[in-house]
């Protein structure tokens, strides 16, 4: 079912076109309201990076386990892992406000999710946050963060700005050859350095003001996030101008019909399959920037769930190439 009018009209009337950090950051705080928090098994630990202790959070799958036990259970852990970038444009959102994404993330996959605090902008920019990602990812592939773990168990996942953060981080970890993920579920990721007229992606022009997140305020997220306006030249800030996509980690792209990011989601997926990485890339129909933070009863949301439990899961694309999604649509 396509989007109506009035809710067209609704999204557009909550497409703001400027940013404002400080009250995005309030909005987004309302979400430590929420009363499904309570219900969350979790543990909060830190980990060192260059003098700063990064928080990181697990998420359990077992709602059941005591609060006692689990430390003795990160040590003594054997199963798979996803390692969670949240978004927030690298400046709005924390792992507070994503609590009820990575409890449900545990429930529905059945594993543990450990979700990163990186540092935000503008108060931390370009390359600092994508480091304490990095610092993290390698701590848990060394071992130093659960013992017993295996890299073929650890998926990489992020959403928007976290998208953009766990593509750069495996782009990283092949260039510096210190560890390699093998797996990343990219959720309607940030992987280009242009919003403007000049953008090559006809998402950004057909989605880019009407739809909640808008192309003016993606700019805005992004000269936060740049030092300097040479990072927008590196792959480790806009991983689609990687030359060399080879050896990357099997991977899941998600995009939504109605977001500016969608084409740029997509069209990495090409360029990494053309590498000769194994891809897997579905458009949700009818889907906004930002739906997989809607409630775990949503359509786009269980839809979501469906497609990362069947990658998790080891299932293969369809011959043709043609997502299933879009042969729904």
């Amino acid at each position: 079912m396509a989007i109506n009018k009035a809710v067209k009209t609704i999204l557009k009337a909550l497409s703001e076109q400027e940013l404002d950090v400080e009250r995005d950051r309030r909005l987004a705080e309302l979400k430590k309201l929420d009363p499904i928090r309570i219900f969350t098994e979790k543990l909060d630990v830190h980990i060192e990076n260059d003098g700063y202790e990064i928080p990181v959070r697990f998420y359990f799958p077992d709602r059941n386990r005591m609060k006692e036990e689990k430390e003795e259970i990160i040590t003594q852990y054997n199963g798979k892992i996803l390692l969670f970038f949240h978004g927030g444009g690298w400046a709005t959102e924390s792992i507070e406000t994503y609590e009820r994404i990575c409890g449900q993330l545990a429930q529905s996959t059945g594993q543990l999710v450990l979700s990163v605090e990186y540092r935000r902008a503008p108060e931390h920019r370009f390359p600092v946050p994508l480091m304490d990602a990095y610092a993290i990812a390698k701590a848990l592939y060394e071992g130093r963060l659960i013992e017993n773990i295996r890299p073929e168990d650890i998926t990489l996942i992020g959403d928007s700005a976290g998208g953009n953060m766990a593509a750069a981080l495996s782009l990283m970890a092949r260039d510096r050859g210190e560890f390699m993920p093998r797996q990343q579920i990219l959720i309607y990721p940030a992987l280009w350095n242009d919003y403007t007229d000049n953008t090559p992606f006809e998402s950004v022009r057909e989605n880019g003001s009407d739809y909640l997140l808008t192309a003016p305020r993606i700019e805005a997220y992004l000269d936060l996030y740049q030092s300097k306006p040479e990072d927008r030249l590196s792959p480790y800030f806009a991983p689609l101008l990687e030359d060399d996509l080879k050896g990357l980690p099997r991977t899941l792209i998600l995009t939504a019909e109605y977001d500016p990011l969608r084409d740029e989601g997509e069209e990495f997926g090409r360029r990494l399959e053309a590498a000769g990485n194994e891809v897997e890339a579905y458009r949700i129909p009818d889907a906004v920037h930002g739906f997989f933070s809607l409630g775990l009863k949503h359509i786009h949301v269980l839809e979501s769930l469906e497609k990362i439990n069947q990658f998790l899961e080891g299932g293969e694309p369809n011959e043709a190439g043609i997502t299933e999604s879009e042969e729904e649509a």
